[in-house]
């Protein structure tokens, strides 16, 4: 309920920005011209993996790189396409006779792919939303114990989850000269572990959910 609640406010702000955006520049104060940016970006994820809800509890910091651009359309709106390499998962505790206490730990790592579309709703401030598609590169899931011990699931790798991943994005970017600050939400569709096997009954049909927050430079 809260994730539709905040795409269905996102959605209201785009519709309200619509009726200005043609009013505001896309370039930042000091260029005169439409012109395309490239440029480099990372930053900080806040990660976490869910069905129906999700409990702050079981997110896990990982990180995001990778390249971007910026191709205006018109004023007032670009379409930015971007590369990224970007950690993913979730943490998981657990207490009970057999195993004791500890920690499970998902790590995920994909190359993905968002293409947004990008609108100035005032001087030097966007909001942007689309698409985005991953590919799972890597994955180790960790037994952290509570006496500090740390075990691999080797049972557990990348080809025991679904390779790819798609969903959607949405968030605001604010540009300073050829510097940019912003932070963005991603909403996966597709469950990570494949349904009838380790991977799918440990993650109990999970998708991916990352609040991404970083830093770029274009050029």
């Amino acid at each position: 309920m809260k994730r539709i609640m905040c795409v269905a406010l996102l959605s209201a702000a785009f519709l309200t920005a619509g009726n200005r955006l043609f009013a505001q520049v896309q370039q930042t104060g000091s260029e005169n011209m439409l012109s395309p940016k490239f440029g480099i970006k990372g930053g900080l994820n806040l990660t976490n993996l869910y069905v129906k809800d999700v409990s702050d509890e079981n997110m896990k910091v990982g990180w995001n790189a990778g390249f971007f651009a910026k191709l205006p359309v018109t004023r007032g709106f670009s379409i930015q396409p971007e590369l990224l390499y970007t950690s993913k998962g979730a943490k998981e505790t657990y207490n009970n006779f057999i195993e004791g206490k500890g920690e499970y730990r998902f790590n995920l790592n994909y190359i993905e792919l968002p293409l947004l579309a990008v609108f100035n709703v005032a001087k030097n401030f966007n909001i942007h939303a689309g698409p985005y598609a991953s590919y799972l590169v890597n994955a180790n899931i960790k037994d952290l114990k509570d006496d500090g011990t740390i075990h691999n699931i080797a049972d557990l790798k990348a080809e025991n989850f679904n390779r790819f991943d798609w969903g959607v994005a949405a968030g605001f970017g604010i540009d300073i000269s050829n510097f940019t600050v912003g932070a963005r939400y991603n909403y996966g569709f597709r469950e990570i572990g494949k349904s009838g096997s380790l991977s799918g009954a440990l993650t109990k049909d999970s998708k991916n959910s990352a609040i991404s927050l970083y830093i770029g430079l274009g050029f």
